[in-house]
């Protein structure tokens, strides 16, 4: 099924990729912009990148970070989606947000404040759990 007109052989590859290189960034306990996000997708998959002029090519961005949520969330339980922002900017989009109240992690009506606390922690849970530092052997993800 083709979705944001991408095949699902799309979809698997920018999952992988995408879920490989966020975590590169939370081992080095970094975050990144979606800008910086595309522009690895494009270069590692050779498959073409989205275009942020286009509405259709930010959902479709959006939808590719909830794949990565859906992948990577049993192994630690938090959202590793948390590490994409805007360009200049030191929040998670709002499809963040509305996937976080979707999962059942933050309450429908929740103020500022709790959304920036929840992304907070959901920041610091991801580097807390790529630490070298940590005691216990987090599990990886291998890209095919």
């Amino acid at each position: 099924m083709s979705m944001y007109g991408r095949e699902d052989e799309t979809w698997d590859r920018f999952t992988e990729v995408g879920l490989a290189f966020l975590i590169e960034r939370a081992r080095l306990g970094k975050v990144t912009s979606y800008t910086e996000l595309n522009t690895t997708l494009e270069r590692r998959t050779k498959l073409p990148a989205f275009d942020f002029e286009r509405e259709v090519d930010r959902k479709a961005m959006g939808h590719l970070l909830g794949l990565v949520v859906d992948r990577h969330r049993p192994i630690t339980g938090l959202m590793i989606s948390a590490l994409v922002h805007y360009l200049d900017a030191n929040d998670a989009g709002p499809g963040f947000y509305a996937l976080a109240k979707q999962l059942g992690l933050l309450p429908q009506r929740a103020t500022s404040d709790e959304k920036l606390s929840f992304w907070i922690s959901q920041v610091n849970g991801i580097h807390a759990y790529y630490s070298p530092r940590r005691t216990a052997a987090p599990a990886t993800w291998h890209q095919p």
